[in-house]
């Protein structure tokens, strides 16, 4: 049988073919058709018309088509040019070059160069390789960014190894729909008694004394999931020990996962060891002086700090004294901060001066807090040295910061301009201080004149008179009353 269907091809002349329908099957076979001399000349240029984006090449016909090549494709040219000037060119072959316009457009094309009839002209037909160009770009720049992907997977990768292992809590990773552990740590594995490779993959209530899987997991994501109690006891199978599980729920690429921190008792244990060593070493370095007191204000003990503060060589040189015989105002100030962190737990906020052992005052801010342990009341106190501050803040008294003027008596005094000289408005713009550092002296004592006179530098009788004067001395009286 005859695959070929005819003997078409097989005639030993050129098959019956008419010019116009020959024009037609090479350039519709080929995106791009030129036929040249052996010189270079292009005699003729047929586009595909079924390919529009070559545009019109009608201007390379008469011209060299060595200006219409790219540097790096004129050795491909030529050596096919040569070799059919040698006449050593006995079959057909195919080269890549790339074309550009003078529009410094750049397109890449395939041909293939055939013999003609005529002596000294060839054929070239080409093939367009723009969409092969492009689709190899796309490939490339598809593979640029899974690279880019993967890189970014394996350092987050890394880090996550490393947080896993650095972390000093025990965490394991368990998927909720499968119930099998995904991930964990040493400090884990550890506690659950096993490798780390032995429990990837295993059931996680598997490791743990008479539970069944499908409570125990829904159990672990209700926990997780209440505000009021986000824990869950269980006693380990392997090790017989009991833990508490924190579980918490999140999602990842879809699926819910658990991840469930496992504390045993002696983790509270190691904790509070290692914040009390902590705690320490802030007390025995810190910058701030740190003095503890008895329920009476005598000082328990006090750190080094608060030792340069008062200029005392050792801890027995303060140890069984006042905190009082070391502030400028004595025991008021003691007293005001000793009854506010009795009344309130804390006081944060308290300035005075502080007095040294030989007589050197220094201005110090103090907050104090009330304190019981194993049975036994009494006050720590930390002081910090603001005398450097001084020199930026304006002068104020040792108060604790009396309250700021109010709107109404501010508004009096405002109502004056324009109404009064100058020196009756500064008059009653002092009373306003006045009374308000009065009130403040009063409730920082809790009504005890005695001290608050002593705390304002005035005699008990001035300040009764003040009292009188600004309307304050029935107020307190009622107060005392209402205590009483």
């Amino acid at each position: 049988m005859n695959t070929r269907g005819s003997d078409f091809w097989d005639q030993p002349s050129t098959p019956p073919i008419g010019p116009e329908q020959f024009n037609e099957i090479v350039t519709t076979a080929a995106d791009l058709a030129i036929v040249l001399d052996t010189e270079g000349k292009v005699h003729s240029v047929i586009t595909n018309p079924l390919n529009p984006t070559l545009g019109r090449l009608d201007h390379w016909k008469d011209r060299d088509i060595r200006e219409f090549m790219a540097e790096d494709s004129m050795p491909k040219i030529e050596a096919q040019l040569e070799a059919y000037r040698s006449g050593g060119k006995a079959k057909v072959d195919a080269i890549e070059v790339n074309h550009f316009d003078n529009a410094n457009w750049e397109f890449p094309i395939r041909y293939t160069l055939h013999k003609t009839g005529r002596e000294n002209i060839i054929l070239m037909l080409g093939r367009d390789l723009r969409p092969i160009a492009e689709l190899q770009h796309r490939l490339v720049k598809a593979q640029l960014a899974l690279e880019k992907d993967y890189e970014t997977h394996r350092d987050y990768e890394t880090r996550y190894r490393v947080i896993m292992e650095a972390a000093r809590d025990a965490l394991v990773l368990v998927d909720v729909g499968t119930g099998r552990i995904v991930d964990l740590n040493s400090s884990a594995a550890e506690i659950l008694g096993a490798e780390t490779e032995a429990l990837t993959g295993a059931a996680f209530t598997q490791e743990f004394e008479g539970k069944r899987r499908g409570e125990f997991i829904e159990g672990l994501v209700l926990a997780a999931s209440d505000e009021t109690a986000r824990s869950v006891s269980v006693q380990t199978r392997r090790s017989d020990a009991d833990v508490v599980l924190h579980p918490m729920v999140f999602r990842a690429a879809g699926d819910k996962t658990l991840l469930c921190r496992i504390e045993t008792a002696g983790n509270s244990e190691t904790v509070a060891a290692e914040l009390s060593q902590v705690l320490s070493a802030l007390y025995r370095d810190g910058a701030d002086a740190v003095v503890f007191t008895d329920a009476h204000g005598v000082i328990r003990s006090a750190n080094d700090a608060f030792l340069g503060l008062c200029d005392a060589g050792q801890l027995a040189d303060v140890k069984g004294k006042s905190l009082g015989d070391f502030l400028a105002r004595g025991s008021v100030d003691l007293k005001v901060l000793m009854d506010n962190a009795a009344r309130n737990k804390k006081m944060r906020l308290y300035s005075t001066r502080l007095e040294g052992e030989f007589g050197s005052q220094l201005s110090v801010e103090l907050s104090a807090t009330h304190m019981t342990t194993g049975g036994r009341a009494g006050f720590a106190f930390v002081i910090r040295d603001t005398s450097r501050m001084e020199v930026v803040r304006e002068p104020i008294s040792a108060l604790p910061g009396p309250a700021p003027m109010s709107d109404d008596a501010m508004r009096n005094v405002m109502d004056l301009v324009g109404s009064a000289p100058l020196k009756d408005i500064v008059s009653a713009t002092t009373d306003v201080v006045e009374k308000m550092c009065i009130e403040t002296a009063v409730e920082l004592t809790d009504n005890n004149r005695v001290a608050a006179a002593e705390m304002l530098g005035l005699s008990r009788q001035s300040l009764y008179v003040k009292l009188r004067k600004y309307g304050l001395l029935a107020k307190n009286d009622n107060s005392s009353s209402d205590q009483a």
